[in-house]
């Protein structure tokens, strides 16, 4: 008992967030306060906008249509918005696109004021903010390796998806009770408010000028991008697992409805709020993940089980399990994520970042809109409850037969990875030049 107590405390430290990355970069505290702040807004708007379509049509098919207007814009523009992240400066890039997402939730809070809000300004600025959206989130995946020492890239990892959660988790929660009682139009005018503070704190962090190898923005460079993420088979395996569990088993869409046929309109808040939350859990103890060094086992494993788990919300039909069972489910996105993010980070070229994360971009976003898509779709035809179990279950089996498929995937070790081994040495030599530079200044 005497030899066991002192190592209680070191296992408790194991599995809290890693703070070296927070410790070690000014830039990345300032850019996670910036991203926490913006993405607690963006979900205010992320449930009123479905709440007031369905309040307005009354319609499934009206809701899941959201995605199928995001989608043209997702993949267009984050192809492009890859290339342009490359190619120019970084913070530069995302404040404008800050700006731009700022406006567009005053023309959703000027909408919702008038008598009589009209249902088409919604889809529309559904579309611009997928676009905007689309060509800011390359150039801040592709500057938080720029800011972060390589061998904290896991921890930030793990951090950057603790900052989404506690946005994620207080967001839709409060948004439930905003939409409720003070009405949609508070809901948009916080959403406003977070993106002005959000722009504050970014103004104040340090240029991020691109890569001397970089290339222009071109069809040609956007190639270029591809033909690398199609030599890398492992990463196309995070792409193609994450597509598939997004597309088959992404339930949003349906969670106002979900509550209605439970009896549980209080409940939508928590629903939305109940991914996060799960995910959540997971930052507050991930200090595990650093030890971690077969990320793509863990990838397929937690994209199967948060397939599992959503099937198990579609069949309860109590709403307290569906909640434990939407928790669990935020539980396994978020390792999926947090392991995805560091094979991402670890082993790609700087000279390359943004374009690939561009392609990132497309597997974590365009699976999810046509998710709506497809949950709305099946739910019209067969049922609410019979689209969120159906897609849980084809998520799973296809993310079983992707791993059957690709072995390189369920291979990968950060310790042994070649790619992971070039950008060290990448990094280090780069870290160096500064200081030659000096020494050279000096002598």
């Amino acid at each position: 008992m005497t030899e066991d107590a002192p190592e209680t405390p070191s296992r408790l430290r194991g599995l809290l967030p890693d703070l070296a990355p927070w410790r070690a970069s000014r830039d990345f505290r300032r850019l996670w306060f910036s991203g926490m702040i913006s993405t607690f807004g963006s979900f205010l708007t992320f449930v009123a906008l479905p709440v007031q379509i369905k309040e307005l049509t009354e319609s499934a098919a009206a809701v899941g249509a959201i995605g199928a207007v995001e989608l043209v814009p997702l993949i267009v523009f984050g192809l492009y918005g890859g290339a342009l992240a490359d190619a120019l400066d970084k913070r530069k890039l995302i404040l404008w696109t800050e700006a731009g997402q700022g406006l567009l939730s005053a023309l959703l809070l000027v909408n919702a004021l008038l008598p009589s809000p009209a249902v088409w300004p919604l889809y529309v600025v559904a579309a611009l903010s997928s676009a905007l959206v689309s060509v800011q989130r390359p150039a801040l995946d592709s500057l938080w390796p720029r800011i972060v020492a390589h061998e904290h890239l896991p921890a930030a990892a793990s951090l950057n998806a603790l900052r989404w959660t506690v946005g994620g988790v207080a967001g839709p929660a409060l948004a439930g009770v905003v939409v409720a009682y003070a009405g949609l139009g508070w809901a948009y005018g916080a959403d406003l408010l977070t993106f002005v503070v959000s722009a504050a704190l970014m103004v104040r962090i340090a240029a991020a000028p691109a890569a001397r190898e970089a290339a222009k923005p071109s069809l040609a460079a956007i190639v270029e991008g591809a033909r690398y993420a199609w030599s890398r088979k492992e990463l196309l395996g995070t792409y193609a697992v994450d597509l598939a569990a997004m597309f088959l088993a992404m339930p949003l869409a349906l969670l106002p409805f979900l509550a209605d046929e439970l009896n549980a309109e209080w409940s939508l808040g928590l629903m939305y709020a109940a991914v996060p939350f799960g995910a959540m859990l997971v930052g507050l103890t991930g200090g595990w993940t650093s030890r971690v060094h077969r990320h793509g086992r863990m990838v397929v494993l937690s994209a199967a089980l948060w397939g599992l788990a959503i099937a198990c919300a579609g069949v309860a039909g109590n709403v307290w399990l569906v909640l434990l069972f939407l928790t669990v489910a935020g539980s396994c996105d978020m390792v999926s994520g947090i392991f995805r993010s560091a094979m991402w980070n670890q082993t790609i070229p700087d000279e390359l970042r943004g374009r690939l994360a561009g392609i990132e971009l497309l597997s974590y976003s365009v699976g999810p809109t046509l998710g709506q898509v497809r949950s709305g779709g099946f739910a019209a035809w067969w049922g609410v409850r019979a689209s969120v179990w159906s897609g849980g279950l084809l998520c799973a089996g296809a993310v079983g037969l992707l791993a059957l498929c690709l072995p390189g995937l369920m291979r990968y070790d950060e310790r042994t990875s070649e790619h992971a081994a070039r950008v060290r040495a990448q990094r280090k030599a780069t870290a160096a030049v500064p200081s030659a530079s000096q020494a050279q200044a000096q002598a």
